[in-house]
């Protein structure tokens, strides 16, 4: 079982990209949606299903954390044991046009808070594999 007690200081954190907002955050995405109109597919775009990714991950993974509400820090934090901590590299990968979009109206601390930011899923493990996104690391906390 993948609890994350096997989670240790130098682990990194790989992302798994988003379509989109997902399903989380819609009620903030309806208030900006009454002072600005949306002309972008993303927002509507389906939840990715992460399966494959998570079947390729698995034998190496100390923890994954679906990021829902709470964002990425908070869904992290939920995997990652005490006296330790994910710090996340904000500007490792790029976002979705819709974030962009929404950052114009909400605060960047907001938008961390609520929404996914474009990785819809995320693997810690202690070595990643080529080609993965590396989006952080685990120090103390």
């Amino acid at each position: 079982m993948l609890d994350g007690s096997n989670v240790e200081e130098g682990d990194v954190v790989v992302g798994l990209p988003s379509a989109g907002v997902h399903a989380n955050g819609f009620t903030l995405v309806r208030r900006v949606l009454e002072r600005e109109d949306y002309d972008g597919d993303d927002l509507l775009a389906p939840t990715l299903l992460y399966l494959e990714d998570v079947r390729r991950l698995r034998p190496h993974a100390h923890a994954f954390a679906h990021v829902t509400g709470g964002g990425i820090e908070g869904n992290l934090a939920r995997v990652v044991p005490d006296g330790l901590c994910a710090r996340i590299e904000w500007d490792a990968w790029e976002r979705p046009p819709v974030f962009a979009w929404l950052a114009r109206h909400v605060d960047e601390l907001e938008l961390r808070r609520v929404f996914n930011l474009g990785l819809g899923y995320l693997a810690v493990v202690a070595e990643p594999e080529p080609g993965d996104l590396v989006v952080g690391r685990v120090e103390r906390a």
